[in-house]
């Protein structure tokens, strides 16, 4: 019978010091050198990472009241120019990441500018800087001001948290233009008859990539966000597990995603990041680690994949967007993809990143400090996430068994 552990076992080795804990590129190497079992009894935990814009991302703010108090609930509330959501109550309001100033453009800005909107602000937030809040209340007899507009930051604030709805794509397009025209999408700016093709994840290193049936990740989970601790909350909108896989159980179209919670008082800019998309928008790139115990050879199997082995799906975004429905020319795996280019229809296409491996290592190789330092404790998920027992077979270890 092959080794089996518990997160309860782990944390204990973790705790005094003990665990052996690896980043998911290391885990590669070691699996091929020493095979599955063997790297199963020796490593404890994984640990993965990515960084990326995640359109999906926003900060919930309770601004504490006023003398005399007002109800922005109903009314208006605009933090430096940019609007927020307050129909919540008196003094809570939430900035989404995509969230534009009413006189910046909605469309392609000139060449040179770029809009400012929520991904900034929250980036800012984080930063410590002051913000300008201006807000308008209809008056109440419990809440009888009417109008304000002052200096805030976040040490001022009572609670500042970013809840992400979906965040931490479980693999995802690569984008091209099988067009007659540029065009400006949200994975960058894609030139005419595959002038390029842009993807956006972290591959090998990726969370959900490295447990693809979401055997240990799941609602409750501890995980590394925006350079501070958050969690799991859910799983994400848009979540769709039902996708063709590889025999690893890898998804070769996107597939789950991850609701994800954290304190921002605690996090950093360095992994919290406005982002300005030409000719489309603004979003938030967010930094994500998540550590994935190896409970068995499985899961060792699972975190040993490799960028050779995932496959993305090639996507016409002159057809996809407005028509819906993926126009998928092909498949390229993360190998080609980061070789800097593939082949689509017989032409040589350069590839481009709006994710940062970088970064990406730079998380993974953070969190491992954290657990070996006993700093960080892995969280017992409290359910499991849709598609956990999708009764995906999985080729290779049939075999195997």
């Amino acid at each position: 019978m092959g080794v089996i552990k518990t997160i309860e076992e782990i944390n204990e080795k973790i705790a005094k010091g003990k665990a052996v804990v690896v980043t998911a590129e290391e885990m590669i190497s070691i699996v091929r050198e020493k095979g599955e079992a063997r790297a199963a009894q020796e490593v404890d935990v994984v640990t993965t990472g990515t960084f990326a814009p995640m359109c999906s991302s926003s900060a919930i703010l309770n601004l504490g009241h006023t003398k005399p108090r007002i109800k922005l609930g109903g009314g208006t509330c605009y933090i430096n120019g940019v609007p927020a959501y307050t129909g919540l109550a008196a003094v809570d309001v939430i900035i989404g990441a995509t969230a534009l100033p009413p006189q910046d453009p909605r469309n392609r800005p000139h060449p040179g500018e770029f809009p400012y909107g929520g991904g900034h602000v929250i980036e800012d937030l984080v930063a410590g800087k002051d913000l300008v809040l201006e807000g308008t209340g209809y008056g109440t007899d419990c809440y009888p001001r009417r109008e304000i507009k002052t200096l805030f930051n976040i040490q001022e604030i009572n609670e500042a948290v970013l809840y992400n709805p979906r965040n931490c794509y479980q693999n995802y397009n690569v984008a091209v233009n099988l067009g007659d025209k540029t065009i400006y999408t949200y994975m960058g700016v894609l030139k005419p008859h595959l002038g390029n093709a842009n993807y956006c994840s972290a591959g090998e290193l990726s969370p959900l990539l490295n447990d693809p049936l979401y055997r240990t990740i799941g609602i409750g989970t501890r995980i590394f966000l925006g350079g501070g601790v958050g969690y799991v909350v859910f799983y994400g909108t848009q979540h769709n597990p039902s996708v063709p896989r590889n025999d690893r159980g890898v998804p070769t179209r996107p597939a789950g995603t991850l609701a994800v919670m954290g304190d921002l008082k605690g996090m950093e800019t360095r992994y919290i990041k406005g982002v300005s998309v030409y000719g489309y928008g603004t979003s938030l790139s967010v930094g994500i680690g998540i550590p994935i115990p190896i409970l068995d050879e499985e899961m060792a199997h699972f975190t040993s994949v490799s960028n050779e082995e995932i496959l993305a799906p090639v996507v016409d975004y002159s057809k996809t967007y407005p028509e819906r429905e993926p126009q998928v020319v092909t498949e390229v795996s993360y190998a080609q993809l980061r070789s800097g280019e593939i082949e689509v229809n017989g032409k040589q296409v350069k590839t481009g990143a709006i994710s940062s491996l970088a970064a990406a290592r730079e998380i993974a190789e953070t969190l491992k400090g954290w657990i070996e330092e006993g700093k960080f404790l892995l969280g017992q998920p409290v359910e499991k996430l849709p598609g956990t027992e999708s009764g995906v077979k999985l080729k290779a270890l049939n075999e195997r068994r």
